[in-house]
């Protein structure tokens, strides 16, 4: 296994714990943040692997730079967040 096919699994390990840690539908969120952000994540924060803090906070500090289809994911779950900690 290369270094880089090696980087892809943990980024991708990495993604899905962050969409499952922020979704009350783990399932629908791994995949569509998966879809959506992988290119994003390996383009941008790559050398962050495989830290999952890290990664979130170089995506969300790179937003500008990143594509639609994820900021658009990353707006939902940002508003998911809000809802959940104003009924706590």
């Amino acid at each position: 296994m290369t270094f880089h096919h090696t980087s892809r699994i943990a980024l991708l390990f990495a993604i899905a714990c962050a969409a499952t840690a922020l979704s009350a539908r783990p399932t629908l969120a791994f995949s569509e943040a998966q879809q959506m952000c992988t290119g994003d994540a390996m383009r941008l924060c790559g050398h962050e692997v495989p830290n999952v803090q890290r990664i979130t906070a170089c995506m969300v500090r790179l937003r500008a730079q990143v594509s639609p289809g994820c900021r658009a994911v990353m707006d939902r779950e940002g508003a998911a967040r809000r809802r959940a900690a104003a009924t706590e």
